[in-house]
């Protein structure tokens, strides 16, 4: 069904813009998010008398690295949904096969991002820099948000999708001689 890969490929192309435009926010805008990468990282902000507290990182040439980091991690995701659907949409009247095949870099993208804002922020921030315990600079319901977003777009994307024909995909051919049984 053609309009099931349209919606695919604008659920794409919407990630890209979001992944894109949060890191071009972080570059144009640079001191605000840096200063909750600080924040968190330092863990100046979680409970008083806190056990947790040898984790945190109190150097700021360490702090510019996470977030150059992650700056980058954002970009990178944008550039792999843009061109996974400038992808889909060569494709978009191709064989269901070809269609399927065509999905990697929205994959690999929604990987990345998962990997970003759940492991990154959800798991290293929330949990290894105690993020949660922080009310000023707790990121953790914005990351939520990202990353069930983003897994609700792989799920929809990762769905098989059928000649436009309507026929089911077509098997791969078989090599010749692959019907005989072994002796």
């Amino acid at each position: 069904m053609l309009i099931a890969r349209y919606a695919k490929i604008a659920m794409s192309l919407a990630l890209a813009a979001f992944c894109l435009l949060v890191a071009f926010d972080n570059v144009t805008d640079y001191g605000t998010n840096y200063l909750f990468v600080q924040r968190v990282l330092s863990m100046d902000t979680t409970f008083a008398g806190n056990a947790l507290m040898y984790r945190s990182i109190t150097n700021p040439v360490l702090w510019r690295i996470a977030y150059a980091l992650i700056i980058a991690a954002e970009g990178a995701i944008g550039i792999l949904f843009l061109t996974g659907a400038i992808r889909l949409i060569q494709v978009r009247n191709a064989s269901g096969a070809v269609f399927n095949q065509a999905k990697a870099l929205v994959v690999v993208g929604a990987t990345l991002a998962f990997l970003v804002w759940f492991f990154g922020f959800m798991v290293v921030a929330g949990e290894w820099f105690a993020m949660w315990q922080s009310q000023t600079w707790n990121g953790q319901e914005a990351a939520f948000r990202f990353y069930t977003a983003v897994l609700g777009v792989l799920i929809f994307v990762a769905l098989p999708d059928n000649d436009l024909d309507g026929a089911p995909p077509r098997p791969a051919a078989k090599r010749r001689g692959s019907d005989k049984k072994p002796a």
